[in-house]
């Protein structure tokens, strides 16, 4: 049974959170591009795309700690220091997320932004994007781990 639960985990932060972290880092200078060109309708389409994309993995990444959380228990491992620092991580990640990246990416697709506006955006996701980082780094090394890493 861990073996399964640890395989939809990893498969579901893959295909969910890989979405995301990638859409949201294109996201802003899309943006850019579209502030630059207001009769680009393209350049809006890419925008509005890669909103939809963040807003919808983003949705289907809630997977990824419930099937995290039962895997731990599983593995009787909830209350080591490195699964408590990703969790803490992961939380952290998603209010980012949910808090200061897709508010700012909808107000920007809903055509309110200004360059400024992309860049504070970037440096959100950025900080968004080094969380998931951390998390998959504590992950695969997490200290104490039997596999030697």
């Amino acid at each position: 049974m861990n073996k399964f639960l640890l395989a939809v985990h990893v498969l579901a932060a893959i295909v969910a959170v890989g979405p995301v972290t990638v859409a949201a880092s294109m996201f802003p200078p899309a943006a850019r591009r579209a502030l630059e060109a207001p009769d680009d309708l393209r350049a809006a389409e890419t925008v509005r795309l890669l909103h939809r994309i963040c807003k919808v993995y983003a949705v289907f990444g809630v997977v990824v700690p419930v099937f995290g959380f039962a895997t731990a228990s599983n593995m009787g491992v909830l209350g080591s220091a490195w699964l408590i620092v990703s969790i803490a991580l992961t939380a952290l990640a998603a209010l980012v997320l949910a808090a200061l990246v897709l508010p700012r990416q909808s107000a920007l697709v809903e055509g309110g932004g200004t360059r400024e506006a992309t860049v504070r955006l970037a440096m959100f996701t950025g900080i968004f994007n080094l969380l998931w980082a951390t998390v998959t780094i504590l992950m695969i090394v997490r200290p104490g781990s039997t596999t030697g890493a």
